[in-house]
């Protein structure tokens, strides 16, 4: 491990099970920990010194990790926090989203994906406006986005954490399927130009999961799609490549591809900048 710290990481009444994993994750080399055996413990730490993140502990609920959030951004108003919890109930799971909350992570989850997010927590420092939300409601949430990788990953652990009655692995390709539409809207719409927004909304019926997403410029039309893998014929699905490395694209451009394969239906306008992903339950 690295003598050079780069980061400093409270941990909240964490198991040693949890705390020895993130240790060891290669992300975090160099980060500096510390344990606090419970909120009041926390808020000690937190006087003391300054922390980039606060991890709190999956045995607490989201509500109260958001009331200690309240106090700690009084001494430190800019840490970062990262919420863990057993469960987390829709409400919760907006409240933190509303809250300014990193990130949300209910079980079951992974050391290194708490540690992947705890990495950009601690690299990114313009990232509290990133998320503007506009409607919060059962069965609908929208929310405004500016045009960054980190704020799609953010909305993308976010809704992952929503009540979904899709089985664990068709739940996880959706969210794939969603967060390749909201890059290529960032990407293809916006230039990943952090000035402009993607609006984003997310809506339940009874039959179906909606995903709703606006991008600024042109979008998804046809004509200008030589760039997508599913723009191309079936007997030339590589000519993007060459297509993309001409605009100078980062490599990729099976997005949509990828994401018509997992929804039911996929639907964008005429003009293209806006896209309709559909997805049925049973």
């Amino acid at each position: 491990m690295s003598n050079t710290v780069t980061g400093r990481i409270l941990l909240i009444d964490i198991e040693k099970d949890l705390y020895a994993a993130l240790g060891e994750c290669p992300v975090l080399d160099g980060c500096r920990f510390e344990c606090a055996a419970g909120s009041a413990d926390a808020l000690r730490r937190i006087r003391v010194r300054p922390f980039d993140v606060a991890i709190t502990s999956p045995a607490t609920a989201i509500e109260e990790d958001l009331a200690l959030l309240e106090e700690m951004r009084e001494i430190r108003p800019g840490v970062r926090a990262i919420l863990l919890a057993a469960e987390a109930p829709p409400a919760e799971i907006i409240a933190a989203l509303r809250a300014q909350v990193f990130a949300c992570f209910t079980a079951p989850f992974t050391a290194e994906e708490v540690a992947a997010m705890t990495r950009r927590a601690i690299d990114e420092s313009d990232w509290r406006h990133g998320m503007d939300m506009l409607c919060a409601q059962p069965g609908w949430l929208s929310v405004r986005v500016n045009c960054r990788l980190l704020n799609a990953e953010r909305l993308v652990q976010f809704l992952k954490e929503l009540p979904s009655e899709l089985p664990p692995a068709e739940h996880e390709s959706l969210m794939l399927a969603f967060r390749e539409i909201v890059l290529n809207a960032m990407e293809h719409g916006a230039g990943f130009n952090p000035e402009k927004v993607v609006e984003v909304a997310a809506v339940r019926i009874k039959k179906a999961i909606l995903f709703y997403i606006r991008d600024p410029g042109p979008g998804f039309r046809r004509e200008r799609m030589a760039h997508a893998a599913a723009a191309n014929d079936s007997g030339n699905s590589l000519a993007h490549i060459e297509v993309r490395a001409e605009y100078g694209l980062r490599p990729g451009g099976y997005g949509l591809l990828l994401a018509k394969s997992i929804v039911d239906e996929l639907l964008y306008t005429e003009r293209g900048n806006e896209v309709l992903l559909v997805k049925y339950v049973e």
